[in-house]
């Protein structure tokens, strides 16, 4: 067996090749020149025609493509597909202060109530989802927890509604909008450095989205 490399491919139309072929005509169609029989040749075609073959060579590999994909989206799939389009006005919760939530992970124990001292994690992000802050280093895995009461005081009004009702290892995942976050530049949670401090102040007048897991409640 020849090795693949030099291994021809099989063309599926062999009449249609890079070089036309020729035969003879009978030899009373020869010609004399010059004392010399020369014969006649003529053009033989199958009638199958170069652009013809392309076409269906395309056509037939465009079939077996499609035929290959089929297992891809198998009816087992479709229910998991479904539930990925499922709209968010179903997964979510909105509640009176505006603040739309998300229960992610249930956790255990009781519940954290208003006035609580509680410690968490939290990564912050703008509604288009870009990254402004977290309390959990991105690549190093190291967490720097946040340990703070429930209190409108010392919190942004709107995270406080989201750790509410919470329990330990619970995670949860919230849009907050501007009028019930950061209204004031003394409240928590805020980055200590300036940088990322300064980066979350100046996206203060828009929506955010936290992600929050509740550690501990102390």
């Amino acid at each position: 067996m020849a090795p693949a490399s030099l291994t021809r491919p099989t063309n599926p139309f062999p009449c249609t090749s890079p070089s036309p072929r020729w035969r003879r005509r009978r030899p009373e169609a020869a010609r004399w020149e010059g004392g010399r029989r020369i014969p006649s040749l003529v053009k033989v075609s199958c009638g199958v025609s170069r652009r013809r073959a392309v076409s269906e060579m395309a056509v037939l590999s465009a079939a077996a493509a499609a035929a290959s994909s089929i297992d891809l989206f198998s009816l087992s799939s479709m229910p998991a597909r479904a539930a990925m389009l499922e709209p968010d006005a179903i997964r979510f919760r909105k509640l009176d202060s505006g603040v739309k939530l998300e229960d992610v992970v249930q956790g255990e124990g009781p519940e954290a109530q208003e006035g609580d001292l509680v410690q968490f994690n939290y990564v912050c992000r703008r509604a288009n989802g870009y990254f402004v802050h977290s309390t959990v280093d991105q690549f190093s895995g190291e967490s720097k927890p946040v340990t703070l009461p429930l209190d409108a005081k010392e919190m942004i009004h709107g995270l406080k509604d989201v750790i509410v009702g919470m329990k330990a290892g619970g995670k949860r995942r919230a849009l907050i909008p501007p009028q019930v976050g950061y209204t004031d530049e003394s409240l928590q949670p805020i980055p200590e450095e300036f940088g990322p401090r300064r980066s979350l102040l100046s996206h203060a007048k828009e929506p955010l989205v936290f992600e929050v897991q509740l550690l501990k409640v102390l």
